[in-house]
Parts: structure tokens; sequence; C-alpha cells
């Protein structure tokens, strides 16, 4: 149970559900209630498809493709940052092509920038090789297993719900809710890359 309340107090704080609500609508503020909600199992799936894959041979991949952790991390960084402008610096025509988007396409976003690197970024990919490494036997891989499993779910029930917020700030409490979720979503990029970047330097 120790072990079990460690991940699951770890995962929370690093997945961040109630403050990945803001960056969840302001990216998906173009999309119905309905697309919406596809959009959050979609995310909160997607982070368990890739979390999933770095716990069973993470490691093995990494070291495979030559990636240090510090080079996935600045990736991540970046990505973000790119879909930090776009909320900060979003123009008419942008919006317009979206509109006509395909359904597809438009939940699309779910898996990136929501899914990964948002849930399923650099931090929740280390934790989980981490974890799976300490884990001694059947009992402990599947208490590792559960607590990331709660998280994601305490995230999906954060995001399935973000509607309400929604309704309280009103469409252009909504705009002004991108703006400061794009505000965040770059401090964060840039606090990811900075961290990437000191890595770095100290294993020079």
């Amino acid at each position: 149970m120790r072990l079990f309340g460690e991940v699951l107090v770890t995962m929370l704080v690093i997945l961040d559900p109630p403050g990945n609500v803001p960056i969840f609508l302001a990216v998906t503020q173009r999309l119905s209630d309905k697309e919406r909600h596809r959009a959050a199992f979609l995310a909160v799936g997607t982070a368990f498809f890739v979390i999933s894959l770095f716990a069973v041979g993470g490691r093995t991949v990494l070291d495979y493709l030559n990636v240090s952790v510090p080079a996935l991390q600045g990736a991540g960084g970046l990505l973000l940052l790119l879909v930090a402008l776009q909320l900060l610096y979003g123009n008419g025509n942008s919006e317009d092509s979206f509109e006509v988007a395909s359904p597809e396409q438009r939940t699309s976003i779910a898996m990136v920038p929501l899914g990964t690197p948002l849930l399923a970024g650099p931090g929740a990919i280390v934790a989980t090789i981490v974890f799976f490494g300490k884990a001694e036997g059947t009992a402990e891989w599947f208490s590792v297993v559960a607590a990331i499993a709660c998280a994601l779910s305490v995230s999906l029930i954060t995001l399935r719900f973000s509607g309400i917020v929604k309704k309280i700030f009103r469409p252009a409490g909504v705009v002004l809710l991108a703006r400061v979720a794009g505000m965040l979503l770059a401090a964060i990029a840039v606090q990811m890359i900075a961290d990437s970047v000191t890595a770095f330097v100290r294993a020079a």
C-alpha cells in the first residue's frame, strides 16, 4: 500500500488535473460538447498508452534510439511552446480552418498535445520508469499500475466535466481563459526546456 500511495500522489502532482482544465478548455474551445467529451477520453487513453509503453520498455526504447531523458524533455517543451503560441496569438484564419475540419481532425488534438506531452510528458514518463524499476514482484507491479490508472481516472473525470467551467465563464471568459492558459503553457514549456538544458550541462 505504501508504494501505491507514493505512486498515486506523485502521478497526481505531475498530471495536475485541476491545472490542466484551463488548457484543455482553451485547446478544445471550438469543439462541441460531444467532441470535447470524446477528446477527454482520447487524451487520457493516449496518455495511458504512452505511459504503458514506457513502463514496459521505456529505458530500452530510449537506449536503442540513443535518446536521453533530457532530450525527450526538451522536445516535449518545444512542442508545448508551439501550442502555447497558437493559444496566445491565434487568428481568425486558423479558427475558420478549424471550423471546417473533420471531427476526426478536430479531436486529434486530444492525442497531441493533450494526451502527450501534456499528460504523458517527460515527468510522467520518467516517474513511470523509476517506479517500475523499484517494483519487486507481481504484487508491487500491479500496485504501480493501479496507482497510475487511478491518477489518470482523476484526470479523466476532471477533463470530462470541464464543461461546467465553460458554462460558468461563458464564451468571452473562455477566450480570456485561453490566453491565460497560453501563458501558463508557455511557462511550463520554457521550464521543461530549461530543465533539459540544465541536465545536458550537468552531464557534460
